[in-house]
């Protein structure tokens, strides 16, 4: 990733997630509009999250949830030698089918 970065959040996993600003712009104006002005959303998703699923389609990639319902934050990334990158961003209405990796105790 390359220019300033906007965020940085450590994962309970042990591994910091980052974006950079451009990206950032890419996902809530481009991608997912809906998300313009929820970076701290995304972060708090992150960082705190409910649940962490492995994505079945790509054992590299995992989503982060955090909320519940009706809606919640997903941040979806990819952890490459010890650090990751935020791949999108959204609000979802359902956790998508996937391994457990990590939930929150109650």
């Amino acid at each position: 990733m390359r220019g300033p970065i906007a965020f940085e959040a450590e994962t309970p996993l042990g591994f910091t997630v980052r974006c950079t600003a451009a990206y950032w712009e890419f996902i809530s104006t481009i991608k997912h509009p809906v998300m313009a002005g929820r970076m701290a959303d995304v972060i708090a998703a992150l960082s705190d999250p409910d649940e962490i699923r492995q994505s079945r389609k790509d054992a590299g990639v995992l989503l982060f949830y955090q909320g519940g319902p009706p809606r919640w934050v997903c941040g979806v990334c990819r952890r490459d030698d010890g650090s990751g990158f935020l791949i999108t961003a959204y609000p979802t209405d359902a956790i998508k089918a996937g391994e457990t990796i990590w939930k929150k105790s109650r």
